[in-house]
C-alpha cells in the first residue's frame, strides 16, 4: 500500500465500478477507496431469500425511525423503505447534512461496497441528441461538449456488459440500444398502450428498459450471473446476480484481472494537489472506525463518490492555486444541483379483464417518454415523462376497512378488485446557479469534516411543469381508456426525492463556466476525472444511470490512452 497506483477511484457505486473495470482491463493498477463497509455479493446482508416474517419487525419500519435518523420515511414512507433493505441506506443521524428549514433536501445514500448500485431502480434509458443539445437550443445552462454520436458506441458497450432488457421502439427521443428480450406488459397495460397509440400518438407508452437479465450472455454467466426470477426482491440484494450492480458485475470483472485493490471504511477527506505540476498526486483518507488518517498516491484520480459527495471533496481540497476548492476556477463546483421533478400522479380503473391475473412479480414498469416537441406553448421549457404500472387490487388490500363480519368479510378478503393503473412524473429540472451545495461554516461531522449544506428549490419553470403535468397525467389515462381517473400534485416535494442528484461539477466547453471538458477531465487538473452525476450539464427526463455508465467507460478509455502516451 506504500507504492503509487496508476489510478485511484473514490467510490465503488455504479460509476466507480465501471471505472475500475475499464481501467483494470487496460492493465492499470487501480485502488478503490470506499467510505462504507465491505459487503459480499450474496452474503449475509442480502435478504432476498427471507420471508417477510423472518425479517426484523416483520419487515415493517417502526414509526420511531422517522425521528431517529431516518428522515427519508417522512417524505417517502415505509412503502419504499423497509427493514429488508434498510441496511443498504445511510441514516441521517450518523451521517448528517444541512439545509435551510424552509427548503428541505432529501439525500439518499448507501455507504457500503457497491454503494447505491445495490438499491437503484435499474431503469436504463439512453439520451438523444435533443437532450444533449437542449442547453444550447434554449439558453439554459452551458452547452454540452458532446453529442449523442460521441456516446452511442459507449452506450452499446455498457448495455452489452450490464444486460439491459428492452424493446426496440423506434423513438427519436429515446434511442434503441443493445437489448435482451423485454419484459411483457400486462393485459391492462397493453389495453392502455393500444388506446394511446390511437388517441395520443405523441405520447407512446412502452415497456420499461431495465438492467435485469432475461437472457444472460456467456460473459455474464461466467461472472456468476443468472436470469431474473421475477421475484421483485431487487433492493434486498439479488443472490442470482440478475440485476446489474457493482458487486455482481463490474467489480468481479475488475478483480479477475489481478489489478484491483479495494479499501473499505476509508472516508476520502480531500485530494492532494501539486501546484508546480498542476496535477493531483493522491488522496487523504480517514478510517471511519479508528479515525486513523492515511494518504494514498496515484498518477490519476477518478471521483465517483456521487454528485454531492464528489463536490464536497473538491470544496474540501483548497490550495493556493484553488483557494475556493480544487478545480473551481469557474466557481461552478457545488452549483447547478439538479434532480428530477416529481410530485405528480394519476390513477384510474382499467375496465374489464376481470378474468385475468398477474403471474410473478415483474421487476419493471411501463414508461411514457417525453414529448420531443417541447412545451413552449404551455409556458415552460424542457419536458417530462411518466413511469408506472397496472395491477389488480389484491384481495386483502383494504379488507379491514370493509363493513361486515363473518362470511361476508371472509369473502371480501378472497376477492380481487379491478385493474388499477398509476403513473408518476419524472420531469427535467433546469441547472440554476443558486441551487447550490456549500460546506457548512461551523458544523462538522464526527470525522471533523464540514457538513454539506444544500440550498435548493423548484423555480417557476418547474412549477409550471408540475401544473401542466397534473392535467396531462389524467388526460393520458383517460385517453388510454381508464375510468374513475383521479390525480394530484405536490409542489413541496423535496429536491432529491427522485434520487437523481446531478450537476455540481458540470461538463462544458469553457473553463470559466464549467469544471470538466468533453472527456470528463477537469479543465485545470488534467489527471482528475469526474464521471458520476456531478458531471451532468443538464438533467434530461430519463433515469441517468445508464448515461453515467457510458460516460465513465468512455472517460476511462481516454484516460488510459493519455497514460500510455505519457500525457498524465
Amino acid at each position: 500500500m506504500n507504492g503509487q497506483f496508476d489510478a485511484i477511484i473514490i467510490g465503488s457505486g455504479i460509476t466507480g465500478g465501471w471505472a475500475a473495470k475499464e481501467l483494470c482491463e487496460r492493465g492499470l493498477k487501480v485502488l478503490i477507496i470506499e467510505r462504507g463497509r465491505k459487503v459480499d455479493h450474496g452474503g449475509p446482508e442480502y435478504t432476498d431469500f427471507q420471508a417477510p416474517w423472518e425479517i426484523e419487525y416483520r419487515n415493517l419500519v417502526p414509526e420511531s425511525y422517522a425521528v431517529e435518523g431516518w428522515q427519508y420515511l417522512k417524505d417517502k414512507g415505509d412503502w419504499i423503505y423497509r427493514m429488508q433493505h434498510l441496511q443498504f441506506f445511510a441514516d441521517t443521524k450518523t451521517y448528517p447534512y444541512s439545509y435551510p428549514p424552509d427548503r428541505p433536501f432529501m439525500w439518499t445514500r448507501g455507504y457500503q461496497l457497491g454503494g447505491r448500485s445495490l438499491t437503484w431502480w435499474r431503469q436504463s434509458y439512453r439520451w438523444s441528441d435533443t437532450d444533449f443539445s437542449a442547453n444550447k437550443q434554449d439558453g439554459h445552462g452551458v452547452d454540452w461538449p458532446i453529442r449523442y454520436a460521441d456516446l452511442a458506441p459507449w452506450y452499446d458497450h455498457v448495455e452489452r456488459f450490464a444486460g439491459i432488457s428492452g424493446n426496440p421502439d423506434g423513438l427519436a427521443q429515446l434511442p434503441d440500444g443493445v437489448f435482451q428480450p423485454p419484459w411483457e406488459m400486462s393485459c391492462a397495460e397493453r389495453f392502455v398502450a393500444d388506446n394511446l397509440r390511437r388517441t395520443r400518438p405523441d405520447r407512446p407508452m412502452i415497456i420499461g428498459r431495465t438492467a435485469n437479465l432475461t437472457a444472460p450472455t456467456e460473459e455474464q454467466m461466467a461472472l456468476g450471473r443468472g436470469p431474473c426470477q421475477a421475484r421483485s426482491h431487487c433492493s434486498r440484494g439479488c443472490s442470482f446476480g440478475a440485476y446489474f450492480s457493482s458487486l455482481s458485475a463490474t467489480l468481479p470483472a475488475a478483480e479477475r484481472t489481478g489489478n484491483l485493490t479495494i479499501l473499505t471504511d476509508q472516508i476520502a477527506h480531500s485530494l492532494i494537489h501539486d501546484p508546480a505540476r498542476g496535477r493531483v498526486t493522491g488522496v487523504r483518507t480517514i478510517h471511519s472506525g479508528t479515525m486513523e488518517t492515511a494518504t494514498y498516491q496515484g498518477r490519476m484520480v477518478f471521483l465517483c463518490a456521487s454528485a454531492l459527495a464528489s463536490a464536497q471533496i473538491l470544496l474540501n481540497s483548497p490550495s493556493a492555486a484553488f483557494p475556493t476548492g480544487l478545480a473551481n476556477r469557474s466557481d461552478a463546483v457545488g452549483r447547478h444541483v439538479m434532480d428530477h421533478v416529481g410530485g405528480v400522479w394519476a390513477e384510474g380503473t382499467v375496465p374489464g379483464l376481470m378474468d385475468r391475473y398477474e403471474f410473478g412479480r415483474r421487476p419493471n414498469n411501463i414508461y411514457i417518454p417525453h414529448d420531443p416537441k417541447g412545451h413552449a406553448a404551455e409556458g415552460f421549457v424542457r419536458g417530462f415523462g411518466f413511469q408506472g404500472a397496472a395491477a389488480r387490487q389484491r384481495p386483502l388490500e383494504g379488507a379491514g376497512r370493509h363493513p361486515g363480519i363473518g362470511a361476508g368479510a371472509k369473502a371480501a378478503a378472497q376477492t380481487f378488485g379491478p385493474w388499477r393503473f398509476r403513473i408518476d412524473l419524472f420531469g427535467e429540472m433546469l441547472p440554476y446557479a443558486d441551487n447550490r451545495l456549500t460546506l457548512h461554516p461551523t458544523e462538522k461531522d464526527r470525522w471533523g469534516m464540514p457538513l454539506i449544506h444544500l440550498d435548493c428549490h423548484l423555480h417557476e419553470n418547474e412549477r409550471r411543469m408540475i401544473a401542466f403535468a397534473q392535467g396531462e397525467a389524467q388526460a393520458l389515462l383517460a385517453a388510454g381508456g381508464c375510468a374513475d381517473v383521479r390525480g394530484g400534485a405536490r409542489y413541496d416535494l423535496p429536491v432529491g426525492a427522485k434520487t437523481h442528484e446531478m450537476g455540481t461539477a458540470r461538463m462544458g466547453h469553457d473553463p470559466s463556466s464549467s469544471v470538466l471538458n468533453g472527456w470528463n477531465q477537469a479543465h485545470d487538473v488534467p489527471n482528475l476525472f469526474i464521471t458520476d452525476g456531478a458531471c451532468m450539464a443538464s438533467s434530461g427526463t430519463q433515469n441517468p444511470s445508464l448515461t453515467y455508465m457510458a460516460l465513465t467507460a468512455r472517460a476511462a478509455d481516454h484516460a488510459a490512452g493519455l497514460m500510455r502516451e505519457g500525457v498524465i
